[in-house]
């Protein structure tokens, strides 16, 4: 899962990479693996810094300084299909054609044919294992067949219908063009969010692409849309030109984002997450009513399920307790690296009260049970302080299936739901009783507030997939993908913590984050364009 971003201030003289880092800030619960910004300055020339890290971490006073230009793109990045190296930090960049900057969030799921028709159609070399740099290769490819000096919207619009048919999974992508614009388009099923803001000044209208509304409230834009399934956007300084260069598909974003991934505050497709939330603790409310007969306090599983937690306490007129206090200088265990950092990071993220359950059954509510590797532990930190019952109320069903179109949980012998019943969940966690929302109720509770949504992305609870293309071959590739890539992240951790020259905060070895501006040289040096991150 990432975060995207781009921006193109009608003022050319002004730097845009102050607001991209705020941004990105402000999307950085949708990856905290690597971050990166390249701008477009004077002359159509390229600026970027990226590396491993937290937005805060990596774009300091200094390395914002050196990024100029009023138009960039930005990305935060948590790997899922890929690996971790600091190759695979975007924004990622070709120079041939026209000179391109890319930022992509989701997941490819045909990514091997396309390499074998980059290889021995299109010759372009990918660098990496990233299928962000395969898309931004199969749009430059497509834009190159055009053979013309200067191209136009129509050449991008065509560029983009090409790809596509080319490729199939999920893709919200932003890109850059040296010089002309910045440029965003979606999949043609919508999975993953994208959209388009305006801002009015002095003397024209700034505008933003990004992966939630959040950040258009922030920075003061206005007029949010969300780009439609299947629709490029190209903004100039001249103009914005919009045109859907897909065939109709089925419209189905990925339900997931209203469960766990968005910001409350984020409004999606028409759809508010916190209203969406809100409609999940009623619903829930109800199955509790029906399953549970021994009442006792609710307790939250902070942050994102809080919502949820108050609005079933209120319909069961139970009372609400915030049970776990939260330090909020940890990461989204969710979307950790390894199953034992996750772990190790459950007790450093949260503190039971002990006053709040000692002697009494608790009514823990949860957005989701993906792993079980959080909810197992903070069962037993509740039971540890005294709670006499622990029963989990979870806002989604069982997560039976993998996720194909960018969410980090591909394996199914790592989902607890897999191939489990409730009771058999409800052992493996340590839960006295697990109270399950059902699928329909789910569906109708993000669905009430944008009836024009046909359906969602709900392969991870029913296994089916809505772009189709997926087989048993294919999930078993994507497992053991993502098994190396863990070993390998586990090895090159070990070797950081006992290296001298890792840094307090986690991050490699800095000299490690600079590429060369020539040609590269090693597996982790970023791809094309000189990094200024920790340059002096």
């Amino acid at each position: 899962m990432c975060g995207i971003l781009g921006l193109l201030l009608h003022e050319a003289s002004v730097d845009a990479a102050p607001e991209i880092s705020e941004g990105l800030s402000l999307l950085q619960h949708r990856g905290q693996d690597a971050c990166g910004i390249v701008t477009c300055g004077p002359k159509g020339r390229f600026f970027q810094c990226k590396a491993n890290g937290m937005v805060r971490d990596v774009f300091d006073e200094k390395a914002i300084s050196k990024l100029s230009g009023g138009m960039g793109v930005g990305h935060v990045r948590y790997p899922t299909a890929g690996s971790s190296n600091h190759a695979e930090a975007q924004p990622f960049y070709v120079n041939s054609p026209y000179g391109i900057v890319f930022a992509h969030n989701g997941n490819l799921i045909d990514s091997p044919s396309l390499l074998q028709y980059m290889d021995a159609t299109a010759h372009r070399h990918i660098n990496t294992s990233s299928d962000s740099e395969l898309l931004l290769n199969l749009f430059a490819n497509n834009l190159q067949q055009t053979g013309k000096f200067r191209i136009n919207e129509d050449d991008i619009f065509t560029a983009i219908g090409g790809l596509m048919k080319q490729c199939t999974g999920a893709y919200a992508c932003v890109a850059m063009l040296a010089g002309f614009g910045i440029i965003a388009f979606r999949d043609p099923n919508g999975i993953r969010p994208v959209g388009v803001a305006s801002r009015k000044n002095n003397s024209g209208r700034d505008y933003l692409f990004a992966s939630e509304s959040i950040v258009a409230d922030a920075l003061g834009f206005g007029e949010w849309e969300d780009v439609k399934p299947g629709e490029a956007v190209i903004i100039t300084r001249s103009g914005v030109s919009r045109k859907r260069v897909a065939e109709q598909a089925t419209f189905a974003p990925d339900i997931f984002e209203f469960v766990y991934f968005a910001r409350p505050d984020s409004v999606l497709d028409g759809i508010s997450v916190y209203r969406s939330r809100m409609a999940m603790g009623d619903a829930l409310a109800v199955e509790v009513d029906r399953v549970l007969k021994e009442r006792g306090i609710v307790v939250d599983v902070p942050d994102t399920s809080r919502v949820a937690a108050l609005n079933l306490a209120q319909k069961l007129n139970l009372p609400y307790r915030e049970g776990f206090i939260k330090n909020r200088y940890v990461g989204r265990t969710f979307i950790m690296p390894g199953q034992q950092m996750r772990r190790r990071n459950v007790r450093r993220k949260l503190n039971a009260m002990a006053l709040e359950f000692s002697g009494k059954n608790v009514l823990l509510v949860d957005d989701s049970i993906v792993r079980g590797t959080t909810s197992k532990e903070i069962i037993q930190m509740a039971k540890d302080v005294g709670a006499k019952k622990v029963i989990v109320a979870s806002c989604a069903p069982p997560i039976r299936h993998s996720n194909v179109y960018g969410i980090d949980m591909p394996s199914r012998a790592e989902l607890v739901g897999h191939g489990r019943n409730t009771e058999e969940i409800a052992e493996a966690i340590g839960a006295d009783l697990v109270i399950f929302q059902t699928l329909p109720d789910l569906i109708s509770c993000v669905r009430q507030f944008n009836p024009s949504i046909p359906t969602f992305d709900c392969s991870v609870f029913t296994g089916e997939y809505v772009t189709g293309g997926v087989s048993e071959e294919y999930l078993h590739q994507l497992e053991s993908l993502r098994a190396e890539n863990v070993k390998h992240k586990g090895a090159a951790n070990s070797r950081d913590s006992k290296s001298e020259g890792s840094s307090a905060n986690g991050f490699h070895d800095r000299e490690s984050a600079i590429a060369s501006s020539g040609p590269i040289n090693r597996a982790d040096d970023t791809v094309g364009l000189h990094n200024t991150w920790n340059i002096s």
